[in-house]
């Protein structure tokens, strides 16, 4: 899959997803201090799933009505656990990201709402 990194993702999690075969890009490389909607223009752009803590990556792509990319929110989830929990999203939800989908995932839950725009 293709991934775009949010700053607030870290970079460490953008490396594991590159050791695992994925074409990662990250927002700190182009631009540390990204406007919101730039990096949703951008994953659209490049059909690109963000990955990001910050939830104003899912209202912006609802207050928006079009599917621009994908998401998956991990929001707090301490940096050692984000790579388990991600795990478990691409491997039981990756139909639903390449549909568009805003997948927020916790610990303990995984929440996704499909966008309703094509993607």
């Amino acid at each position: 899959m293709r991934f775009l990194v949010d700053v607030c993702a870290g970079s460490k999690l953008a490396g594991w997803l590159r050791e695992m075969g994925h074409d990662v890009a990250e927002v700190k490389s182009i631009n540390y201090r990204m406007a919101d909607d730039e990096v949703m223009a951008w994953g659209a752009r490049e059909r690109r799933v963000i990955i990001t803590l910050d939830k104003d990556f899912g209202q912006l792509a609802v207050a928006t009505g079009t599917a621009r990319a994908s998401i998956v929110r991990l929001p707090d989830i301490p940096f050692e656990e984000r790579k388990r929990v991600l795990a478990a999203v691409l491997a039981r939800y990756k139909e639903d990201l390449e549909k568009g989908s805003i997948i927020t995932a916790t610990e303990k839950r995984i929440r996704v709402r499909k966008l309703t725009a094509r993607y």
